[in-house]
């Protein structure tokens, strides 16, 4: 309590110390700072809106892990139209090479190596250098997409290779192709294309097939970066979890929590 006061009391003399002019700066300062603290806040808050209406009007899917940042298509070569864009976001944004690039219809590729500040071009799922871990509808032995050298304004193709040679196309429709999560580039789940048949592999021991991309790739204006998001203090990144064991498999190393052990 002592210390309380004496506390009070030197701040009451320190500010009889400066003059009126000086205690009206003081007062003028901490109203700005307080005003530009509110306008921080009003600006996240935006942002956060126009990030769900951009969503929302992407048609996008939850990607847990990852944050999406939007950027406009604003370069496309005719020589180059299916092997890369150029987009106006770049490293000040969180961009960086080999993130993945999406849009409503699945996959557009990833994040090259030529990326500035505030510009960065992107390699197009269809251009032959693209490699990605992939699944074959719901058959949970992992395939390699690759894209296919296409010719310009022709419709975007793909490769699946490593397809299991026991691996049928139920009903002989297409099937869809989408992204694995063992890369770590997009989230399990991603729509790459369409299988429509597949034939033995030139190794003999696996199937490859074509595989049909979203013609929507030929016209883009908007696409998302998938920018992986840092885990906060004391989280953990996502792990496979080990298959359950059984009562009757599971071994008891603490001889106390045996059925029966005294405790």
């Amino acid at each position: 309590m002592a210390y309380s006061r004496l506390k009070d009391l030197q701040d009451f003399w320190s500010l009889r110390d400066h003059s009126q002019a000086e205690l009206i700066e003081a007062g003028r300062d901490a109203y700005r700072q307080a005003n530009a603290a509110e306008l921080q806040v009003q600006d996240d808050a935006a942002l956060r809106e126009e990030n769900d209406r951009l969503v929302a009007l992407l048609q996008l899917p939850p990607a847990p892990g990852f944050r999406y940042e939007f950027a406009r298509v604003i370069r496309r070569d005719e020589t180059t139209w299916w092997q890369q864009i150029l987009i106006r976001k770049g490293s000040r944004d969180g961009l960086a090479p080999g993130q993945g690039v999406v849009f409503a219809g699945g996959v557009v590729g990833r994040v090259s190596k030529e990326i500035t500040a505030d510009q960065a071009w992107v390699e197009l799922s269809s251009s032959s250098s693209f490699r990605v871990d992939a699944s074959l509808g719901r058959d949970p032995n992992p395939v390699i997409f690759q894209g296919v050298e296409t010719v310009p304004f022709h419709p975007p193709q793909g490769e699946v290779r490593n397809v299991q040679p026991n691996f049928t196309l139920q009903g002989g429709g297409p099937l869809a192709l989408v992204t694995s999560s063992y890369g770590g580039v997009f989230p399990a789940g991603l729509t790459l294309g369409t299988v429509d048949n597949l034939l033995p592999g030139s190794d003999g021991l696996f199937q490859t097939g074509m595989v049909k991309l979203d013609p929507q790739l030929r016209n883009i204006y908007e696409v998302a970066v998938l920018v992986p998001e840092a885990p906060g203090p004391g989280t953990a990144l996502p792990q496979l979890a080990p298959p359950a064991a059984s009562a009757a498999t599971k071994p008891a190393t603490n001889p106390a929590q045996r059925p029966g052990a005294a405790r």
